[in-house]
């Protein structure tokens, strides 16, 4: 991922977006990546793929799975 200041990033900003139809850009602020820069195309390949973990239970058959609580006493240090 290439790197750029924050002042080359406002120097050369149309160079900028042209780089993150490629791949990702980091902005950097005294040394430290403070942001990313990227496509439309891939935020919303990223958007896309956040799923609530209950939907993916339903869709997976998990919530079909009986689960019961095994009562167990706690082990001493010696027993491990």
């Amino acid at each position: 991922m290439k790197s750029w200041s924050i002042r080359d990033a406002k120097d050369h900003l149309s160079a900028l977006v042209d780089a993150a139809q490629d791949a990702p850009q980091a902005i950097t602020r005294r040394g430290h990546c403070k942001v990313i820069e990227l496509s439309q195309r891939e935020f919303e390949r990223l958007q896309r793929q956040r799923e609530p973990l209950s939907a993916f239970f339903a869709r997976s058959g998990f919530d079909q799975i009986d689960l019961e609580r095994v009562q167990a006493s706690v082990r001493d240090e010696g027993e491990l």
